[in-house]
C-alpha cells in the first residue's frame, strides 16, 4: 500500500478511536510505518497480516497510551522495543523526553538504530542487551520517569527488577488485552496499582499503569 494511502488510512481510524493527528505527527507515524513494512519483508520484525488492526496496534494504540502517561515524563525507557513500536510513536507524539530502547536481538536493535538516523530522532538511543544486564549499571537506576512494556511476561519478579530503573514517583506502564482483572496479582511494593484504562476500542486492549512509592509515602504507610 503506497504511503500516502496509509496516511489517510491512519487518519481515518484515528479519529475513530478518538485521536486528532496533526499533519506533521501523521506525515512521521506513516514514515515510521513504511520504514518498518520494508525492513519487515528481509527480517521478521513484527507480525503484519491485516493493514487496519496493524495501524491501530502499532501507531494508534500507543497514541493512546500517552493519554494515560502521570504527571510531566522527561525519560522513558521502552523494554523489548522489536519493531519500535510503541517507543517511536512515544517519542513522535513527545518529542522532548529522553528515550532508551531496550532490545536484546541484534537486528531488531539495527533497524531501531536506522530508524533513529532516518526520522531524525534526537535524544533516543538504543541498549542493544538484556534489561538485566543493565541491572548492572548503577547510573540507570532510578533514572527513568516512566518505563513501558508490551509482550513481556509480567511475572513478579520481572516488575521487582524493573522498578529499579525508576525514579521515586515513577510509572511503568503495561500494553494489556482484555483479559485478566484490571489489578495484576503480581504487583507487589515499592510497586502500586494506580489504574487500568482502555485504549483501542477494535483492539479491546487497556493500559495498566503501576506507579513507584515515594520513600515518604511508604514510610506513612507503615
Amino acid at each position: 500500500m503506497p504511503p500516502r494511502d496509509v496516511r489517510s488510512r491512519l487518519v481515518r481510524r484515528a479519529a475513530k478511536a478518538n485521536l486528532f493527528l496533526a499533519g506533521e505527527l501523521a506525515d512521521r507515524l506513516t514514515a515510521y510505518y513504511d520504514l518498518l513494512l520494508r525492513w519487515n519483508r528481509k527480517i521478521n520484525l513484527t507480525s503484519i497480516e491485516n493493514v487496519d488492526e496493524a495501524i491501530d496496534r502499532l501507531l494508534l494504540e500507543p497514541l493512546a497510551a500517552v493519554r494515560h502517561f502521570p504527571g510531566s515524563v522527561q525519560r522513558l525507557m521502552d523494554v523489548g522495543s522489536g519493531g519500535g513500536s510503541p517507543a517511536i510513536p512515544f517519542k513522535l507524539a513527545l518529542p522532548d523526553i529522553a528515550l532508551t530502547m531496550v532490545e536484546v536481538k541484534a537486528r531488531k536493535s539495527a533497524f531501531l538504530r536506522e530508524a533513529i538516523r532516518q526520522l531524525r530522532l534526537e535524544r533516543v538511543e538504543v541498549e542493544n542487551a538484556r534489561y538485566e544486564e543493565l541491572l548492572a549499571r548503577p547510573e540507570l537506576h532510578e533514572s527513568y520517569d516512566l518505563l513501558s512494556l508490551r509482550a513481556v511476561r509480567t511475572e513478579t519478579r520481572v516488575l521487582t527488577s524493573l522498578q529499579a530503573f525508576l525514579a521515586p514517583g515513577g510509572s511503568l506502564v503495561l500494553f494489556r488485552g482484555p483479559d485478566g482483572p484490571a489489578e495484576p496479582s503480581t504487583v507487589v511494593p515499592p510497586l502500586e496499582w494506580a489504574g487500568t484504562y482502555p485504549l483501542v476500542e477494535t483492539l479491546q486492549s487497556r493500559l495498566t499503569v503501576l506507579t513507584k512509592r515515594r520513600i515518604g509515602a511508604a514510610l506513612a504507610r507503615v
